[in-house]
Order: C-alpha cells, then sequence, then structure tokens
C-alpha cells in the first residue's frame, strides 16, 4: 500500500504546486484583476490538498525507505526539509497574504514583492519535487541512470 501512495502523493503535490504557479503566472501575465482575485483566493482552499499530500509523499517515503541509507535515499531525503521549510515558512503565509490582499482588491508594492516570492519559492519547490521524483523513478528502474 505505501508503494502506491508514495508515487500518488508525491505527484499530487507536484501537480498542486505546479497548478498554484502556472495559473498565477497565467493570470498575472494575462488575465483581468478579477481572474487574478479568483486564482489568489482561490490557492489557500489548495492547501487542504497539498499539505496532506505532502505529509503522505514524506511520511511514505520514510516509510519505504527504512533504515536504508546512502546514495538517492539520502538526495530524496536531504531536499524534504528544503521542502517543508520553504513551504511552512514562505509558500503557506504569502499564499495567505496575497489571498487576502486581493480580497481587498490591494493590488500594491506589498502584493507584487509577496507574489514575486511566491513564484520564486513555488519554481523552487516544483524543482526539487520534480528531482525527488526524477531520483523515485531511477530508484525503481524506469529511467536510466547516467553513468558515473
Amino acid at each position: 500500500m505505501i508503494k502506491t501512495i508514495h508515487p500518488l502523493a508525491g505527484a499530487l503535490a507536484l501537480l498542486t504546486i505546479a497548478t498554484f504557479w502556472l495559473s498565477t503566472a497565467l493570470a498575472e501575465l494575462f488575465a483581468s484583476e478579477a481572474t487574478v482575485i479568483i486564482v489568489k483566493t482561490a490557492i489557500p482552499w489548495g492547501f487542504l490538498v497539498l499539505i496532506p499530500a505532502l505529509m503522505a509523499a514524506g511520511g511514505s517515503g520514510f516509510a519505504l525507505a527504512g533504515k536504508r541509507r546512502g546514495g538517492i535515499i539520502d538526495t530524496k531525503i536531504r531536499r524534504m526539509p528544503l521542502i517543508a521549510a520553504n513551504g511552512i515558512l514562505i509558500l503557506i503565509p504569502s499564499g495567505l497574504f496575497l489571498a487576502s490582499k486581493a480580497s481587498g482588491g490591494e493590488f500594491d508594492t506589498g502584493f507584487y514583492v509577496a507574489q514575486t516570492l511566491e513564484l520564486a519559492a513555488g519554481a523552487a519547490n516544483i524543482t526539487l519535487l520534480g528531482l525527488n521524483m526524477r531520483d523515485g523513478l531511477k530508484m525503481k528502474g524506469r529511467l536510466r541512470r547516467k553513468p558515473a
């Protein structure tokens, strides 16, 4: 069961963050202010999917690793605190702040500074989760490893 939960939860987390990022970028670049408001106020509701998915991916990953260490497992484990810290310290607070500002129609300097920070942090988490997914696929033999 854990072997099924881990990749599904990881993929759901990555897809959720990518959806937040892409919808934000597209709304800011090409859509109306009303669309930006809808996107920014919807994102915190997505945390109800994202947070359990990240917890399930992390917990199941540690369970799958067991006492094994070294190589790719250590690399994946080292990324997880960065992913979690980025989410807890930057992404969730900025998502809530931006939702609050957007719902009040306050598109000021603070909004755009937080928006820039959120997009950068989101891109970092997409990258880190993508690397973890790639390494997991390598471990399962679904991707070829590069020769040393």
